[in-house]
């Protein structure tokens, strides 16, 4: 699997996998490719991307993790560079930059602790549909 750009992410969160239904609708290029944390692919590409600094580990992992040219973003920062990658007006989000990482993050993890009891859990991982399965590594 090529991993110019990877979005790993909670394939049994609400939010999570309508973030990522969000993504597919509106990347017409077909730039990303996403794997489930819980997947074997996933554990694997957590173990490959620098994520000591920040003391994750595939078992407490609560963040999207975005690859991109074997760089990796997590929480706020990750989202917004998917979102400027997207292209279009997606990336007038980048202004949110501006707001200091220590407070997006903080937003981040505050909204990623919450996210099973507000959005929800899926009893299994996300599938993706038949014409969407080759952007998908599980």
């Amino acid at each position: 699997m090529s991993q110019s750009s990877v979005i790993l992410f909670d394939g049994v969160c609400n939010l999570c996998c309508g973030w990522i239904r969000f993504l597919i609708r509106r990347d017409k290029k077909a730039a990303f490719t996403f794997v489930a944390l819980q997947s074997d692919t996933g554990m694997t590409l957590l173990e490959t991307v620098d994520l000591k600094a920040e003391n994750l580990t595939s078992s407490n992992i609560n963040t999207i993790v975005y690859i991109k040219n074997n760089q990796s973003f997590i929480e706020s920062e990750a989202v917004l560079e998917i979102l400027t990658n997207l292209g279009g007006i997606w990336r007038i989000f980048g202004v949110l930059r501006l707001i200091p990482l220590s407070l997006r993050d903080r937003i981040y993890r505050y909204i990623a602790a919450k996210r099973y009891s507000l959005f929800g859990k899926r009893t299994s991982c996300f599938l993706p549909t038949p014409e969407n399965e080759k952007r998908f590594s599980l």
